[in-house]
């Protein structure tokens, strides 16, 4: 009985003790399987490396065959269970959130675990945050789906899985809030703000418990920049927004070109052309922290920064465009800082005799971020976070609004995710009736006052209708016909001829929202559904007219 006065509370689209409870739950799971992820890389890393992501020790035989190898594994592990299953990180995260209520299959997360790790591990320039979402939205879907949560609360606890797995990622848990809202569920409400929010500061700590709290910007030192440089900013972030579409464009590119390949050819290239950029250029490999500390320690050496540059493009390019199960966020902001440190050079001429390059390359990263994923207000909350540093916020929105607004003015340049959902033909828009509905759990809007007759007889059917009130509704069950509504037909009753109608009725779950109810009804545009209990089908907790939604989206739809 707990449990079902949970499920309904949670069926309603408000900020409860309860919601941000599991909330918090979903959070330590999702920190679980993320601290779990990162043990893996490190454990097994440290048994060929001297220094973690650090790839330039190795032979470069080595720094050849290793991720070769690991893409044939991974091809190998793809195809025994199955590449249909194939389909992960953020892009296929956002689609199960508008589609399915953010349930994340299983052999898809199994894929992604083992196979992100195996890209990680080989030196692959991938980053840990796509699993690392992938996995979020797992174990939260996960828990929701044990308890039999209400689908819109499930939704909501995936978010939660989501912040949670940024935040214990980079240690940003602002910036894992933030980028949940803008770029994964796309939409600002407060009673799922709230545990969110919750969940990132669980994945944060938990992550820093075992991890500690550094930070991956810790290495950057910051210089407040004098006025005199923000027009040289402006040019950095046009710039900047530039080789955003630019890389984009690239991206996708390489994908269509090798679309008509299966996904094992795919895999193997991409191994080949990787341990060939890792055989020349061993800067390049790995996430982006290598790349990130080559800038910080050789800030002047720019043939070897533009080499990384160059090399870091190509492997991260390839490895994403041909489905190595890696993110993107990491390496764009090892490309970012890179860049960054370069137009650090032209700065000098500002103001000559300071040492700027700090500043520039996080500035690069914001502006590159901000540009490539559509994600301006979480690329600032990142840098903030990131640095710790209240100078960098001013030149860092000049920046990130330059560049974004070049991408997106100049070039047209869409959100990379949203451009590969597009390729992949997976659905990321629904209605506003469709997304209005969705928020609001069925438990929380049917009609409970009913009466349930099993039988056929007509006159037994005709004497309940006499003894109700005319608004309780009468459901009426047999073999034959299933479960319908029964009542008088007023359009053909006379003094001789009563006349009783019937409504079919279908069953949805309670688990349910009002969008899946409105779904089967839609086309008819009259009916009404019944509601079952989830552990047993034949019980009937509601139901729900048509006449109903249409009241709910004319109505009360300022309300959701």
């Amino acid at each position: 009985m707990q449990l079902e006065a949970l499920r309904r509370r949670l069926a309603r689209p408000k900020t409860s003790i309860q919601l941000c409870l599991l909330g918090i739950a979903a959070g330590l799971i999702a920190a679980g399987l993320i601290i779990l992820f990162r043990l893996t890389i490190v454990l097994v890393q440290n048994i060929f490396l001297d220094n973690f992501d650090d790839f330039t020790t190795l032979s470069a035989l080595e720094r050849f065959l290793l991720p070769v190898g690991a893409a044939c594994i991974i091809a190998l592990f793809a195809y025994l269970t199955g590449f249909k299953h194939y389909r992960l990180g953020i892009p296929f995260v956002i689609h199960r959130m508008k589609i399915h209520y953010g349930q994340m299959p299983f052999y898809n997360t199994v894929n992604q675990f083992f196979g992100g790790a195996l890209a990680l591990i080989s030196g692959f320039s991938v980053g840990r945050e796509g699993p690392s979402v992938h996995m979020g939205a797992t174990g939260a879907s996960m828990l929701a789906n044990q308890l039999h949560l209400p689908y819109n609360a499930m939704r909501t606890l995936s978010g939660c899985g989501v912040a949670a797995g940024i935040a214990a990622s980079f240690n940003t848990p602002l910036a894992a809030v933030i980028f949940v809202m803008e770029v994964v569920l796309r939409e600002y409400k407060v009673h799922i703000f709230v545990p969110i929010m919750l969940a990132a500061v669980t994945g944060a700590l938990a992550t820093q418990f075992v991890f500690g709290d550094d930070i991956e910007l810790a290495l950057i030192s910051v210089t407040p920049l004098s006025f005199w440089h923000y027009p040289y900013l402006v040019i950095c972030g046009m710039t900047l927004g530039a080789i955003a579409y630019a890389f984009n464009k690239n991206l996708m590119l390489i994908i269509r070109t090798f679309k008509p390949l299966s996904m094992l050819p795919r895999l193997i290239i991409a191994g080949i052309i990787a341990g060939g950029i890792g055989y020349l250029v061993p800067q390049a490999m790995g996430s982006g922290m290598s790349a990130i500390t080559i800038a910080t320690h050789s800030p002047d050496n720019v043939q070897l920064l533009l080499t990384i540059l160059i090399a870091k493009l190509l492997a991260t390019l390839f490895a994403i465009g041909l489905g190595i199960p890696g993110g993107l966020i990491g390496p764009v902001i090892g490309l970012g800082v890179i860049m960054g440190t370069l137009m650090s050079f032209f700065a000098h001429l500002v103001a000559p005799g300071t040492d700027v390059a700090g500043t520039y390359g996080v500035l690069g990263m914001a502006g590159l971020l901000a540009a490539t994923l559509h994600a301006p207000l979480a690329s600032l909350t990142a840098v903030m976070e990131l640095t710790s540093s209240p100078q960098i916020i001013v030149p860092a929105m000049l920046v990130i609004v330059t560049a974004y607004v070049t991408a997106l003015q100049v070039f047209g340049n869409r959100s990379i995710f949203l451009q590969q959902l597009d390729f992949q033909g997976l659905t990321y828009q629904v209605s506003p009736a469709t997304e209005a509905l969705q928020k609001v759990g069925i438990m929380a809007e049917m009609n409970e006052d009913f009466k349930l007759l099993y039988a056929e007889d007509k006159e037994q059917i005709k004497e309940s209708l006499d003894n109700l009130d005319g608004q309780t509704p009468l459901i009426v069950y047999d073999e034959e016909n299933g479960y319908r509504l029964a009542e008088y037909d007023l359009n053909l009753m006379s003094e001789e001829n009563i006349n009783i109608r019937y409504v079919t009725l279908e069953g949805v779950s309670s688990q349910a929202t009002l969008s899946d109810a409105f779904d089967v009804l839609k086309d008819k545009r009259s009916g009404a559904v019944y509601v079952y209990d989830m552990h047993d089908h034949k019980e009937i907790l509601g139901i729900m007219r048509w006449d109903q939604i249409r009241h709910i989206l004319t109505i009360r739809n300022a309300l959701l």
